[in-house]
């Protein structure tokens, strides 16, 4: 049986934790496989691990010593690891700024499809998403089962502080006030 391209993803997100582990690159599961690990809907596109800037070309260096095929796409933020029709985006900038230390220090490792590795905290998960809203992209139908699988172990009042200058994330945070789904979610 020919696997899926989930499963593909799937695959190729443990291969690439693993390559990165072996090479003590600092690193986290990150966006929407991130949530997922932490009870939101499983994504139906590729994975993401975010390095510390610093890192990136030590990442990109493992990553091919691993055998694992590294492409640099035109974007100076990212590396994909690609196998096949799927891959698995490995950038060192989140929503315009450089991924820092401090970030992966919040990371808590945990088992992901039977490999332990570091995942983003859920604090960190939703502002990181919130943060990616603007006029070209504010899904909120795709936002909303995160927020409500997240909603225990997210800091909102500190997603509320880190999302204020973006008036679509501070418009969600609203919405999930008004329906319920996180009483005073949004800014004080």
């Amino acid at each position: 049986m020919e696997p899926t391209p989930r499963d593909q993803v799937r695959d190729l997100m443990k291969r690439t934790a693993v390559a990165l582990k072996q090479a003590e690159v600092p690193f986290a599961l990150c966006g929407g496989y991130a949530a997922w690990v932490r009870g939101a809907p499983e994504p139906d596109h590729d994975a993401d691990f975010v390095v510390p800037a610093a890192e990136s070309e030590r990442a990109a260096k493992a990553l091919a010593d691993a055998g694992l095929q590294v492409v640099e796409p035109a974007e100076d933020w990212l590396l994909k690891v690609v196998q096949g029709e799927v891959f698995v985006d490995v950038v060192w900038r989140t929503c315009g700024r450089p991924a820092g230390t401090d970030l992966l220090e919040r990371a808590e490792t945990l088992p992901v499809l039977s490999v332990q590795m570091p995942v983003l905290g859920a604090t960190d998960v939703v502002a990181a998403k919130l943060m990616a809203l603007d006029e070209h992209y504010c899904d909120f139908g795709r936002l909303l089962p995160v927020a409500r699988a997240m909603r225990e172990q997210v800091d909102w009042p500190q997603v509320a502080r880190e999302v204020a200058g973006n008036d679509f994330a501070v418009v969600f945070l609203v919405l999930l006030d008004r329906l319920g789904v996180v009483p005073e979610a949004g800014p004080r």
